[in-house]
């Protein structure tokens, strides 16, 4: 069991396996199978390496900011969320985990949502939302499995194709589709774009640039620039103490420089790894998708469609930060009995990828009026179900993805509604 669960949690060996099984079943000869099982196995590695160095450096800018801004809450991490979930109901979110997978397959052979997510560690996560809450209402343990795992396959075979419109816009294709849950928020974004979509020619990505800001044209410059900005004014507020602690022997104000630049060195990391094991996996998909699930496509994460529109990830990332800010602010302002305080990696990704789906369809406009709801989104949903998780005595973190409290929500509301 052990085995089984370390295995479907780790989307490196995963999609190698998928990326083997599809290059036999094109009859390739031995050397080009390892080559391409390697390559994807190498690329998905390069990809989280990456991220890894991204997520390090964004919790320490985190942290900065918190203390800096003097604001006490909860912070939005599924990581942190799940890390505390697993210790109390780590059965029952595994088991979910794995039948959420195999039910994924069922329902992307039986039912027009032909979509195979390859994104486990989201899964993971919404596998233990979806425990907590059934725990919640005090559903045994096999009923619970059952449950939570029929509606994350049936989740992760029917989101991605809420975005698949968009999806085609931003690729030109119709052969990958988005494997992150926060498919509604995606979705959204892409339908405010179209309120915009006489401007949809005025995209990010054609912005002129004032001559001494060209250098915003190159992606990663764009990138270590914004963090700076980031890191220095958080770092200062929080003052020397504070970051000298989190510096170690660096010097303090050093520490801001250097936290920066690895962010950026991350972001180049993860995008040669995308490049590297997405070019395998989409050869490989399509034996898969004619032998066992016709016309099946895989869901992959979020990362995959920002070479697409490098700067609308930006535009996003600080449209859907700025969004969270102003939700801490109205949550302070009204009292709220919690306060989201928004993860600034999550709003990268999140809020990044919508700016990606907005700008697809309402050019700059629609980047950052999409980006901006989803940043609210991202703020305000998980106020909803937090001290659900509070019953538990899980505290101090929660989920914030669109997708796992819209889903939550409902399936709180159902269980209510049946007397559990």
């Amino acid at each position: 069991m052990d085995f089984v669960i370390s295995f479907l949690s780790t989307p490196a060996v995963l999609l190698g396996v998928v990326s083997m099984v599809g290059l036999l079943a094109q009859k390739k000869d031995m050397t080009e199978v390892l080559t391409g099982t390697f390559k994807t196995v190498i690329g998905f590695l390069v990809f989280s390496a990456g991220g890894a160095l991204m997520t390090g450096a964004l919790q320490n800018f985190n942290t900065l900011f918190q203390k800096g801004f003097n604001i006490v809450g909860v912070v939005a991490s599924p990581e942190a969320a799940t890390a505390l979930a697993q210790s109390q109901y780590a059965f029952v979110t595994s088991c979910t985990l794995i039948l959420g997978f195999l039910m994924n397959l069922v329902f992307a052979r039986i039912t027009p949502f032909k979509n195979i997510f390859f994104t486990t560690g989201h899964s993971l996560f919404f596998a233990c939302v979806l425990s907590l809450i059934l725990k919640a209402h005090h559903v045994a343990d096999i009923p619970a499995i059952l449950v939570g795992g029929t509606i994350l396959g049936f989740c992760s075979a029917a989101l991605p194709q809420l975005c698949q419109p968009f999806m085609r816009r931003i690729t030109g294709s119709d052969d990958t589709a988005i494997g992150h849950f926060n498919m509604f928020g995606y979705a959204l974004s892409g339908a405010i774009g179209l309120l915009f979509s006489k401007h949809k020619d005025k995209t990010t990505e054609q912005i002129n640039f004032p001559k001494w800001l060209s250098f915003f044209r190159d992606f990663l410059m764009g990138v270590a620039v914004v963090m700076l900005f980031l890191f220095y004014l958080s770092a200062l507020k929080a003052g020397k103490v504070v970051t000298q602690e989190l510096a170690g022997t660096q010097h303090w104000l050093v520490f801001p420089f250097v936290q920066a630049f690895t962010f950026t060195a991350g972001m180049s990391i993860l995008m040669t790894g995308v490049r590297m094991f997405l070019s395998e996996i989409t050869t490989a998909f399509v034996s898969i998708s004619e032998k066992f699930i016709p016309n099946s496509r895989p869901a992959l994460d979020v990362p995959t469609v920002f070479p697409f529109a490098p700067t609308a990830v930006i535009v996003g990332f600080v449209t859907s930060y700025t969004a969270g800010l102003l939700g801490v602010l109205l949550m302070v302002t009204f009292k709220f009995p919690v306060v989201i305080i928004p993860a600034a990696h999550i709003c990268f990704f999140s809020g990044g990828t919508a700016g990606v789906f907005g700008n697809s369809t309402g050019g700059w406009r629609g980047a950052v009026a999409g980006s901006f709801v989803i940043g609210l989104l991202l703020a305000f949903l998980p106020t909803v179900l937090y001290p659900l998780y509070g019953s538990l005595g899980i505290s101090g973190s929660t989920f914030p993805n669109i997708d796992y409290n819209t889903v939550g929500i409902l399936l709180h509301n159902a269980l209510k509604l049946i007397g559990l």
